[in-house]
């Protein structure tokens, strides 16, 4: 299908949110008797080609799984690698995706990183804040459980000071205590490299999404699988509990 034809679709079926776990870089690494951390960086890469693909084609924000609560539990090595690689990316590739006016988020809680990943990652956030195009929203230290815990803490806390009422709370309330807070619930969850789990991401906001879990590799993806997936999400009936005549 056509690029003019994919955009024209996401916007017909308001495909406004991909998420993404992009899984099998260590696999893909191994594979070619590589070391772990190549594979990374060949997903690095990946990241920044999918990021104009869904900027190209019209979607509003995508959803990088890129270092979860449980990634701590890898080898000291592997972590530090992930990390660094992050600053790297930061440095190279911030200027080329802030001209093409994409605005760079991050859910998690970042206060357990280091000094100089948190300044990286503020810098890329502060750069792009008022960008208007695709939103990037990057899950660094995320959990989605522990961000469930983290926002049920601020909700009672916020009770407790009568910033709110019980009486007044509904499923809104909720997600603007989430770190997603603005952001559209997620349509398309695409998890690469095989497995079919959630892995502790974005269980709240994923509540209606479409899954779909593909073999390749994270970086083996490319815009012409993204092309597939979108393709696939399109022949979903979206019913949302209802029925449709």
């Amino acid at each position: 299908m056509e690029d003019k034809q994919i955009k024209k679709f996401i916007q017909e079926y308001s495909l406004k949110h991909i998420a993404m776990i992009m899984d099998g870089n260590g696999r893909w690494a191994q594979k070619r008797d590589l070391k772990r951390t190549e594979g990374h960086k060949e997903g690095a890469l990946r990241v920044v080609e999918i990021a104009e693909a869904c900027s190209d084609f019209g979607v509003e924000v995508i959803s990088l799984y890129a270092f979860s609560t449980e990634n701590w539990k890898r080898p000291i090595s592997e972590v530090k690698a992930i990390f660094d690689l992050l600053n790297k990316f930061i440095t190279e590739y911030l200027d080329r995706l802030h001209e093409n006016n994409a605005k760079i988020v991050i859910m998690g809680d970042i206060s357990k990183l280091n000094i100089v990943n948190q300044t990286a990652i503020n810098h890329a956030m502060n750069k792009t804040k008022n960008n208007t195009g695709l939103i990037i929203n990057i899950g660094i230290n995320y959990g989605a459980k522990d961000e469930l815990l983290r926002a049920s803490k601020k909700i009672i806390d916020d009770v407790q000071n009568n910033k709110i009422f019980i009486e007044e709370m509904d499923e809104n309330t909720i997600s603007k205590y989430l770190d997603t807070k603005g952001l559209p619930d997620i349509d398309l969850l695409i998890r690469t490299g095989g497995d079919q789990r959630l892995s502790n991401f974005m269980l709240y906001q994923l509540a209606y999404a479409e899954l779909l879990f593909i073999d390749t590799l994270w970086p083996d993806f490319n815009k012409d699988i993204l092309k597939d997936c979108i393709v696939e999400f399109l022949k979903r009936d979206r019913r949302y509990g209802g029925l449709n005549e």
